[in-house]
């Protein structure tokens, strides 16, 4: 007997807009709201105020749209861990949900993670155009430059949209 498969569609899978409103990594027991982010006068990623919540960049598609849609927050917080604590502990094939405004929630599959230092920041992978529903998580990373109070490097997650679900 033969069984028939309905096609496998080739078309890119993507969302309308909308606003998302929290992210969840279960790998590595993430489960926060985000906030909105802008540019910095200088023109870096704006980040949070504090070590929770995560934010969305306001200026990069929503999650689910075309293109790649960025999330970011702190490694750590005034001597505490932050929401991304453990970004750096998330492998390829772990999922990243993000629910979203309009009741929907985006579900990508992490396809790369990088460490990267930060004067070496890989601008056009993590904001440049994709033909595809992308989704890029950052936050800081590598050893703490206790002069400048900053961390030398970012860890980034590089995710694809596999998926929809109703809230």
């Amino acid at each position: 007997m033969t069984v028939t498969r309905p096609p496998v569609s080739v078309l890119p899978l993507v969302m309308a807009a909308s606003r998302p409103v929290r992210v969840r990594i279960p790998a590595i027991g993430v489960d926060s709201e985000l906030m909105d982010l802008g540019v910095q006068d200088d023109g870096t990623l704006e980040v949070p105020p504090t070590g929770f919540p995560a934010g969305w960049f306001t200026g990069a598609p929503t999650p689910g749209e075309l293109g790649p849609a960025v999330i970011a927050g702190h490694v750590d917080w005034a001597g505490s861990a932050g929401v991304f604590a453990h970004l750096r502990d998330v492998v390829v094939g772990d999922e990243v949900t993000v629910a979203r405004e309009d009741g929907s929630s985006a579900v990508f599959r992490v396809s790369q993670v990088g460490q990267f230092p930060k004067d070496a920041f890989p601008t056009a992978a993590v904001y440049g155009d994709l033909d595809h529903a992308g989704l890029r998580v950052i936050t800081c990373g590598g050893d703490f430059d206790r002069a400048a109070h900053s961390y030398r490097d970012n860890t980034v997650v590089f995710a694809d949209l596999v998926g929809q679900r109703a809230g």
